[in-house]
């Protein structure tokens, strides 16, 4: 699985829509980022520290393909960008993340 994080009005809006194209900072990048299981710490820490009603949503990379690409950033680690709006019927599962947490054992749906 792969991970998008988002904020609650984010995740509402999500839902009621049925798609997003994802949080601000993908909308400047022009792909909605997701963290593997590995990665998801240091996005937690580095992109939402201190933030509560945070929402993790779960994905099979198989399923976005051919719009998933992995992509060097942060540290030069490969990072999965999917370069189309995220659909209802992409989430596997999704659930609320922990206040302060920055495992993906107890963040991951």
């Amino acid at each position: 699985m792969i991970y998008k994080v988002l904020r609650a009005a984010e995740w509402e809006a999500f839902q009621r829509q049925g798609e997003t194209a994802g949080a601000p900072v993908d909308l400047t990048d022009g792909y909605i980022h997701f963290s593997t299981a590995d990665q998801l710490p240091g996005t937690l820490v580095r992109h939402f520290a201190g933030e509560a009603d945070l929402y993790l949503i779960a994905c099979d990379p198989a399923a976005l393909s051919p719009d998933l690409r992995w992509e060097p950033a942060r540290g030069g680690a490969l990072f999965p960008h999917l370069y189309r709006p995220l659909r209802m019927v992409d989430v596997a599962s999704a659930a609320p993340v922990a206040p302060g947490s920055t495992n993906p054992d107890e963040a991951a749906p």
